[in-house]
């Protein structure tokens, strides 16, 4: 067993991860969108040009396209099909069976939703920024596990990692969901963190203390 304390500082709802789609993202995007001369464009304006481009397209074509662009090596060809057509009217960053995949769904399912004004969900990312120290410090690395153990202790019997995982975050049982649960992690020196998840797992309304201590357990 390992002992901590943990502070939780901030948590937010946010609807985009920035940083997820970079320039060469855009640059490829519009390539894939039939965008002339995208080379030649202001770096600054890609997004804008992608979300035009997009909105110019039906928005089941468009989704396949962003789709195939992310997810061809992880999804067949009829499976990309088929999703793009059920992204409109389902949540799937939530709902597709695999969770590995909510992260880059998100992402998906919200350049759509910029670029279409609506008509695909909106969908509800988790930002918090905490202070976790471990006792003895160093002994082992923070990792995405160590963090939702860690978190567990707080969380309300309600929340969906509880209900699903309960024996993993009591460290009963193996837990490599863990790292399909936290989407980003982001260490900023001196025992502060920062964690980007999706709300269909953590939201403000599951945390039910920002500032206590425990113990993790590992098998």
């Amino acid at each position: 067993m390992l002992k901590y304390i943990l502070k939780i500082t901030d948590v937010k709802t946010i609807h985009e991860i920035r940083g997820y789609w970079t320039s060469d993202d855009y640059l490829n995007l519009l390539g894939e969108l039939d965008y002339p001369d995208a080379e030649d464009s202001d770096p600054s304006e890609l997004r804008e040009l992608v979300e035009m481009a997009i909105s110019e397209l039906e928005p089941a074509e468009s989704a396949e396209i962003l789709l195939r662009y992310k997810l061809d090596g992880e999804l067949s060809g009829g499976q990309i099909e088929n999703l793009s057509h059920e992204m409109a009217d389902d949540n799937e960053a939530e709902e597709y069976p695999d969770i590995e995949l909510h992260y880059p769904l998100f992402n998906i399912n919200q350049l759509l939703y910029r670029s279409y004004n609506g008509i695909f969900p909106n969908s509800k990312a988790t930002k918090i920024e905490f202070e976790l120290n471990l006792i003895p410090d160093g002994k082992i690395a923070v990792t995405k596990e160590v963090v939702l153990k860690a978190f567990g202790k707080g969380l309300s019997d309600t929340n969906l990692i509880i209900r699903l995982f309960e024996d993993q975050v009591n460290g009963e049982d193996p837990f490599p969901e863990a790292e399909k649960i936290i989407w980003e992690l982001h260490d900023h020196g001196q025992h502060k963190y920062t964690l980007i998840t999706s709300d269909y797992w953590l939201n403000d309304e599951d945390l039910m203390d920002y500032n206590y201590s425990g113990t993790l357990q590992f098998t």
